[in-house]
Parts: structure tokens; C-alpha cells; sequence
């Protein structure tokens, strides 16, 4: 398949101080994120007295000592002169009152003051490389188990890779059957969610998108054969392969910052890990079987993933053994329906042989997840 096109370079951060120690320490914290930092020369070292070009920064640091608008290198009319991005003034230590004044003067959005503030700025940094989430996270979950949500989110996440969109797949569920099985996927070499299960705040920038498993062009995030087992116990009791709420967050706010389309498997049991899920999802497709168990088995589940999402669809999935109608199942749960899909033979046996991509385009299954992810990502 052919490999999405690259984006362009990122714009590198402008740095403005004439304090050499705050520089170099702003420099560490944005190679940390893998930023690139311009530090143009000011006035005071320059000789100059032209304004430095900040133009199209992502970002613009502003160092105490220059904020001064007594200082030869104080940036006059930054916000007038073209600073399009957050403008942040850096101090190195506890700021007294002026600093405040000053920031407000140029008219900057925050003040971070050192050391206390280095994580935050680390994250103004990461921004800057990747930008803020843009890209789309969809939650699959299933109103009962064997429901087929992780078929459904296997094909959702191949749609978007034939639409030659950048795809990741996370498998949500570290008790399910494992979603890389689905793939074949489950002796590939790379990142697993043991490796990232206790982070805390930001990944490295394109993490996600260069080192875990790709399968016909998606990225795929799973818990890996015997991840559970080779772990023992984490902290408070906790299997050390699960991850924790900080850490779902951190991947799916890495995720929607690389990728376009996210798709998450999610557990039937949500805990708060499922609900830190729940929290970054722009929609949820529910999948239920026609069955009157199965819907009673959905309702219980549709509340809690509501007072997350605001946008919950349904999707029924056929037989109806009793005759159930798609229309009654979506009103009994009271939700859209998103499709009525009706099975498909030999499909359950080809995904038990880790074929996912036998998953036919043009049948039903196929040309929801087509259409669906048409209008995510259009």
C-alpha cells in the first residue's frame, strides 16, 4: 500500500532572551520534545534594531530579561508585528511583580516560571511539533461479548488506510482476545501497551506512528501475547501490563495528534481507563445483536458511555434469531441507528485465521465502514 504523503517540515519554536543560562536550559527542554528552537539575534546583541522574525512560529518564548520593556531587546509590538502562535514569557526563577506587567504588555498568553514549569512548557513543545489533537478518535464497543465490535473497528481502521488516511488501531481491552489475533499481527515486532502502560503527560512526538506493528497500513497498539502473565503486579494491586487512565490518555492524545483517524477497541468493562477513553472520543459506534438479551445486556452500558460522549450511534448486527427488528433494537435503546449489518459468510472464519484484510470492501460490513469514515474524515 502506498504510504501516506509526509507532512510538511515543522516551523521551528522562536526564542528570544539574551540570558545565555535560560537559553540553553529552553533549548534541553525542547529537544526533550523534539522541537527545533530559532533564536534569532536581538537588538542588544545584533547591533540592530529591526524586529526579530518571528513570523510563523508555533510558538514564541520570551525570556524575563527581554520582557523588560526597558531592555535594548524587548520585542515591541510582538502580537502587531505577525506572532501568530501562544506567546509565552520564561522566567528563570520566582518572578517579582514587573514580570507579570511586562507579560501582560506584550500581550502573552502565559507566564512559566523555572523549574516548576518545565513539564508544562515540555507539552507547549510537543505542540509545537505535532500541533493540538486534530485527528478523529472513534470508540468501538460491543453491547455484549462476541458482539463483533473488534471486527468492526479492524475494518474501520483498513477503511481509513485504503482512503490512504494514517490509521491507528488500539486494542482497549487487555482481557479481550487481543485484537493484533484479528490481524495476524501478534508476532510482530514492535511498541505494545506494556511499554507505554505507566507513562505519564506527553509520548515522543511520532512514537506511535513509526514503531508499532503496521498491518496494511495501519498502526496497531495491542497488549501482545502473554502480556498479562509476564508482568507481574504494579502498583496498588494493579496487573502491571494494564494501563492506567494518565497513560490511555497519553496515547490517544499522541494518537489523535499523528494520525488521522483513531479507532479504539474499547472493554465492555470500562473502569477508568475506559472512561479516560471515553473522554477523547469525538463518537462510539455501539454493536449489538439482534437478540433480546443482548439488547438488555446494551442498555446497562449505554448510560455510562453517554455521560462521556455525545455522539453514540448504534450499529445492529444480524441474524435476528427471533425476528428482532434493527428499527425496534434502536428504539429500545433509544439510540441512532448507524446500520443494520447482516452477516457475512465466512467471514468469522477467515478473522479466526488472523485474515483480517479477507474482510470484502464491498460487502456490508465494508461499505459502512467506508461511508462512515468518509464522514469523520472527509
Amino acid at each position: 500500500m502506498t504510504e501516506p504523503p509526509a507532512g510538511p517540515a515543522p516551523v521551528p519554536v522562536t526564542l528570544l532572551t539574551c540570558d545565555d543560562a535560560l537559553a540553553d536550559r529552553l533549548v534541553t527542554l525542547a529537544g526533550v520534545a523534539g522541537a527545533a528552537v530559532d533564536r534569532p539575534l536581538l537588538p542588544a546583541r545584533a547591533g540592530r534594531r529591526s524586529p526579530p522574525p518571528w513570523g510563523q512560529a508555533p510558538l514564541v518564548l520570551v525570556g524575563a530579561d527581554v520582557a523588560d520593556p526597558g531592555h535594548d531587546g524587548h520585542p515591541a509590538g510582538l502580537r502587531e508585528t505577525g506572532a501568530r502562535g501562544p506567546v509565552v514569557v520564561v522566567s528563570p526563577g520566582p518572578p517579582d511583580g514587573d514580570v507579570w506587567r511586562h507579560a501582560l504588555g506584550l500581550g502573552a498568553d502565559h507566564v512559566a516560571v523555572l523549574p516548576e514549569g518545565e513539564s508544562w512548557l515540555v507539552d507547549r513543545f510537543v505542540d509545537a511539533v505535532s500541533g493540538p489533537p486534530g485527528g478523529a478518535v472513534v470508540g468501538v464497543a460491543g453491547g455484549r461479548g462476541g458482539a463483533g465490535a473488534s471486527t468492526l473497528a479492524v475494518t474501520l481502521a483498513l477503511a481509513a488506510a485504503r482512503r490512504r488516511l494514517r490509521a491507528v488501531l488500539v486494542d482497549g481491552d487487555p482481557l479481550g482476545g487481543g485484537i493484533d489475533l484479528l490481524l495476524g499481527a501478534e508476532g510482530a515486532p514492535g511498541l505494545r501497551w506494556a511499554d507505554v502502560a505507566d507513562v505519564h503527560g506527553r509520548l515522543q512526538p511520532g512514537l506511535l506512528t513509526t514503531t508499532c506493528p503496521d498491518v496494511d497500513g495501519v498502526r496497531v497498539l495491542s497488549w501482545g501475547a502473554g502480556a498479562l502473565s509476564e508482568r507481574t503486579s504494579g502498583e496498588g494491586g494493579r496487573p502491571a501490563a494494564l494501563a492506567t487512565p494518565a497513560a490511555v490518555a497519553a496515547v490517544l492524545d499522541a494518537a489523535a495528534r499523528e494520525a488521522d483517524l483513531t479507532v479504539v477497541d474499547l472493554p465492555r468493562a470500562l473502569g477508568e481507563a475506559g472512561e479516560a477513553a471515553l473522554d477523547r472520543c469525538r463518537a462510539v459506534l455501539l454493536v449489538v445483536p439482534a437478540e433480546v438479551r443482548a439488547v438488555a445486556a446494551a442498555a446497562r452500558l449505554v448510560a455510562t458511555v453517554q455521560a462521556h460522549v455525545a455522539e453514540v450511534r448504534l450499529v445492529v448486527r444480524g441474524p435476528a434469531p427471533s425476528g428482532l427488528p434493527a428499527q425496534t433494537v434502536a428504539g429500545l435503546l433509544d439510540l441512532p441507528l448507524a446500520a443494520a449489518l447482516p452477516p457475512e459468510p465466512g467471514l468469522a472464519a477467515a478473522l479466526d485465521r488472523g485474515e483480517a484484510a479477507a474482510v470484502r470492501p464491498r460487502g456490508a460490513l465494508g461499505r459502512f465502514a467506508d461511508r462512515f469514515v468518509g464522514e469523520l474524515c472527509p
